[in-house]
């Protein structure tokens, strides 16, 4: 039996990916990639999605967090695994969030491929890292609502919204605390914060965690992954992620039944044959669905049938379009 210790007030990077069983280990080649996307870009809105409440007096109720939130400050923060190096960064979103609580809604959205098995410890993972906002499980699985378009290589994806419109995004890699700065600058930003809180008056109990700050070596690591993913989202600006979330809700259900990892190819065909009998000659809705097909397409969401079936059905709407 493995006997993984508890250190500095939370879970061993090892002890986390065991309970959630949902860690991605990036590797070098991923590390190098220019092009890093994940969920709507800013001037996108946040559309519905269904999860399930993981504590407190609605624990195991079903949720639609955008729905609940009406429009107000909004952080959504999708969780597709844990390392230990991205727990300080956790901790300064949640503390930023719980000293403005009045003014934001913190939700933190974790992703999983084992919902009974994370249902019973992702409230242990939040207590050991002494989370305080919203706790949810996506009940989308691990591709997280398809609508959004999550990349599965973003350990987190930060995205900032106001009356359902997203005002900054952050798909992060492999995410630290040298992201915190600009994190932070969005969520001062959203709620009308002239001076941001500095990185430093947010996390005090986290540096001092034990009576002493992290290990030298290890924020050095820390920050020089920063500093990598900031020349590679560097040559990302005035990108956007291609194609767009639909807007009308039964497209975002058939996109969400379209790209889960278990479907057969008769299935993959089934829902994409509905698509057609639904938007018909629908210019509107074909264009939602070009828009949306291509979004979840770019970011690799489904099985390799569905991704190859899912582009012959793009290119056969664009035609519809142009025919029309």
């Amino acid at each position: 039996m493995l006997n993984l210790p508890i250190s500095s007030g939370f879970l061993s990077t090892y002890l986390l990916a065991l309970i959630l069983n949902v860690a991605q280990w990036t590797t070098p080649s991923i590390l190098a990639q220019n092009d890093v996307f994940s969920g709507p870009q800013p001037g996108e809105f946040t559309t519905p999605f269904n999860a399930v409440e993981l504590r407190g007096e609605s624990q195991g109720s079903a949720i639609d967090p955008v729905h609940v939130n009406r429009g107000k400050p909004t952080a959504l923060v999708f969780v597709h695994g844990i390392e230990r190096s991205m727990v300080p960064l956790m901790r300064v979103i949640d503390t930023f969030g719980s000293e403005h609580e009045d003014k934001i809604i913190t939700n933190w959205v974790f992703l999983s491929d084992d919902p009974v098995t994370s249902r019973q410890r992702l409230p242990q993972v939040g207590r050991s890292i002494k989370i305080q906002g919203r706790m949810l499980l996506s009940s989308d699985g691990i591709e997280g609502p398809g609508n959004y378009g999550l990349n599965k290589d973003c350990l987190l994806t930060i995205l900032t919204a106001k009356d359902n419109k997203v005002t900054a995004n952050f798909a992060l890699i492999q995410p630290g605390i040298a992201d915190a700065k600009k994190v932070v600058a969005a969520l001062s930003s959203l709620i009308g914060l002239e001076v941001p809180p500095s990185v430093e008056s947010l996390t005090p109990k986290m540096r001092m965690a034990n009576g002493r700050k992290m290990r030298k070596g290890e924020n050095a690591r820390v920050q020089k992954r920063g500093q990598n993913m900031q020349k590679g989202k560097a040559r990302n600006e005035g990108r956007k992620l291609p194609g767009a979330a639909p807007a009308d809700s039964q497209l975002v259900g058939y996109l969400r039944q379209f790209i889960q990892k278990s479907n057969s190819n008769e299935q993959v065909d089934e829902v994409l044959n509905q698509v057609r009998t639904y938007i018909k000659d629908n210019e509107n809705l074909i264009k939602q669905a070009v828009n949306g097909w291509t979004r979840v397409l770019h970011v690799k969401n489904g099985t390799d049938y569905a991704q190859a079936e899912g582009d012959s059905f793009v290119n056969e709407l664009r035609k519809q379009l142009k025919v029309d």
